[in-house]
């Protein structure tokens, strides 16, 4: 095991949950935090504790910390990013259009290139708190979807567009190919998403979940597949990708969520047919309401014309 610690919780953290209280006290990671809870390594007054229970002031809680052989580094690497395009750029904020297989953000597991990364490599310096494998970070997109992400340079505006992407005022906008026709045409999917039991990296439409609501619309219908644009109230971990699914229309390309790998095969598609093309949002730094657009890449925009010969 690692080395155990034990702090009374302060007052400032009254309410919050454990893995929250966690990753601020000892500076680890909220999915790192979650872990050592999982694994029975966080103790709230002698009694092993749950990553969703609530602290209060006046509790000790003791930590058994990973040790360095348990814990690989989290520390962004400076490497470049082929195919990154800079979007925007000022002092508060950097806007990206991120290709496909590139993460976010370093995390356990995660050997490949990451946004964070590549805008170090450019030289460009991000100054906020949070854990620092994901300064700057407010929200994420998937490895393997591409498009716009908004990584935040300044501490005022990370504070301000994290609370913005909470309340549920930035303007996401995503275009997505999925299987068959959806009936209706122009719908909403308001249902919960939550971890899925048997699979670690999986998720599911579940009671216990997190309210996730997602509204789509049909742009072009195919023969075997459906081009819609999709636009988020919230931000769950694979939002489309689950919802899609439950509606039973998997994103083409995507088999962890049941999608047909031989029309895949057909149109040369080797991730999930997925892009953010629109970010908008109150601008930080100068209060005005900014939009910003992205377009297909090559891999996406191939599939829909193989798709198109097929019809």
């Amino acid at each position: 095991m690692g080395d155990r610690r034990t702090l009374l919780v302060p007052d400032g953290l009254q309410g919050e949950r454990v893995d929250a209280a966690v990753a601020r006290l000892f500076g680890l990671s909220r999915t790192r935090a979650a872990d050592l809870a999982g694994q029975g390594r966080i103790v709230l007054d002698g009694s092993p504790a749950a990553k969703s229970a609530r602290v209060s002031g006046d509790q000790m809680i003791e930590v058994d910390l990973p040790s360095a052989q348990e814990s690989p580094s989290l520390q962004v690497v400076a490497e470049p990013v082929p195919g990154m395009r800079i979007v925007h750029d000022d002092d508060d904020i950097v806007v990206v259009d991120k290709p496909v297989g590139v993460a976010a953000h370093p995390s356990v597991g995660w050997t490949g290139p990451t946004v964070l990364g590549g805008l170090a490599a450019a030289g460009y310096r991000i100054s906020t708190s949070g854990a620092s494998e994901r300064q700057g970070i407010v929200s994420r997109l998937d490895v393997g979807t591409s498009g716009l992400m908004v990584v935040c340079k300044s501490e005022y505006a990370y504070s301000v567009l994290k609370r913005a992407f909470k309340e549920r005022t930035v303007d996401k906008t995503y275009h997505a190919l999925v299987q068959g026709l959806p009936d209706p045409l122009v719908g909403t999917v308001d249902a919960p998403i939550g971890r899925h039991p048997g699979h670690e990296y999986k998720f599911a439409v579940m009671d216990s979940g997190k309210a996730a609501v997602t509204h789509y619309e049909l742009l072009e219908a195919f023969r075997h597949a459906s081009l819609l644009e999709v636009h988020l109230e919230t931000g769950r971990t694979h939002q489309i990708r689950v919802h899609m699914a439950a509606l039973r229309h998997p994103c083409v390309g995507d088999p962890l969520y049941g999608a047909d790998p031989g029309l895949a095969a057909r149109l040369g598609l080797e991730r999930q047919w997925l892009h953010a093309m629109g970010l908008g949002f109150t601008h930080p730094g100068t209060g005005e309401q900014v939009h910003y657009e992205s377009t297909y890449p090559e891999d996406l925009q191939q599939a829909l014309q193989r798709l198109g010969d097929l019809s």
